[in-house]
């Protein structure tokens, strides 16, 4: 008894604490590679201004996903960083920016998509739910499974791999960006 009360007791401070941040990150400017992240501007529109995100956005152009991300949404976007796709191995990224791999580079992309606006109160509120996790379906149809480490949302892919959100409420005119450290890889 006094463990699942300890247990609801943390889970609830988990979530308040959360949501805490969640309220100060709206009220300040979020800043992305040192460019600020304007809510009144699209997805596409402001990870062009991010300098710790050229290749996120040169692969999100070689397939053929800026209409899209352009596009009413809302979407939720786990944004890998320059450094996450430089630490693949030597070449992958070069590989999949080539047109013949243009339906790899989609499938993985869209895999750090989800269809919706899921913010942190509303994924902290899914792992509490899911005593502890909480699986999303992304757009390409695979699972990314959220988890807290301390106060850290952790994302993982379905290979095992997993990416810390290091910025998260990046909001959007048409959802929201969380920027992770790890690119995300389905089966």
């Amino acid at each position: 008894m006094a463990s699942t009360f300890t247990t609801r007791k943390i889970a609830s401070f988990s979530l308040a604490a959360i949501m805490s941040a969640v309220s100060v990150a709206a009220m300040a400017d979020v800043m992305v590679g040192g460019a600020p992240m304007l809510p009144s501007k699209d997805i596409i529109d402001n990870a062009v201004n991010s300098k710790d995100h050229t290749t996120l956005v040169a692969a999100v152009k070689a397939a053929g996903l800026v209409d899209t991300l352009k596009g009413a949404g809302p979407f939720t976007v786990f944004a890998p960083t320059n450094a996450a796709f430089a630490a693949l191995p030597a070449g992958t990224v070069d590989t999949l920016l080539k047109p013949e791999n243009k339906g790899t580079l989609t499938t993985i992309l869209t895999y750090h998509v989800v269809a919706g606006k899921v913010d942190a109160a509303s994924l902290g509120k899914m792992i509490m739910e899911g005593k502890g996790t909480a699986s999303l379906k992304t757009v390409s149809g695979g699972t990314l499974t959220a988890k807290m480490s301390g106060s850290k949302a952790m994302i993982t892919d379905e290979k095992g791999g997993t990416a810390t959100v290091t910025i998260a409420d990046v909001y959007q005119s048409n959802g929201v960006i969380h920027v992770i450290d790890k690119v995300l890889l389905p089966k």
